[in-house]
């Protein structure tokens, strides 16, 4: 996979904001936290991810494949070369990166990201299911109205 193909494949992930940090980095994020990070120009590394705990060791060992600097502690693993994995087992590496990212936002959270806390226009208060709640100054206008 070259850069542009890394690119398209994580802005196809939900909820995915790309930007570019660091003087060089093209970062994407879902919600603002980093999942992919891959160098725009050549340099000792080019490409790193999040993995799990599981995934993270026996990748480490592999040639090419090393510890992300200041990551690694979080199980981020960095790529020599974008083709050190098959392209086929990068997608599937980088699709677990998001997941496990996406799996650590605040559950309220990913509800809102996924349009389910429904919000008022007016207000911006939840709205509960078709149910209004009676403020002091609606039940006032009520009872004069009556």
């Amino acid at each position: 996979m070259d850069v542009e193909a890394i690119r398209q494949y994580c802005l196809e992930f939900p909820h995915t904001t790309e930007n570019v940090q660091w003087g060089s980095d093209l970062c994407f994020k879902v919600d603002g936290k980093l999942f992919v990070v891959t160098a725009l120009e050549p340099g000792p590394v080019r490409l790193s991810f999040k993995c799990s705990p599981e995934v993270f060791a026996p990748l480490c060992e592999r040639p090419g494949v090393r510890p992300a600097a200041y990551m690694a502690r979080a199980q981020w693993v960095s790529l020599e070369q974008l083709n050190t994995l098959p392209d086929s087992e990068l997608r599937e590496l980088i699709a677990e990166s998001y997941r496990l990212v996406w799996e650590r936002l605040p559950k309220r959270r990913q509800q809102e990201l996924q349009g389910g806390a429904k919000r008022s226009a007016v207000s911006g208060a939840r709205v509960k299911s078709g149910k209004t709640k009676k403020t002091k100054s609606t039940r006032a206008r009520a009872a004069h109205t009556n």
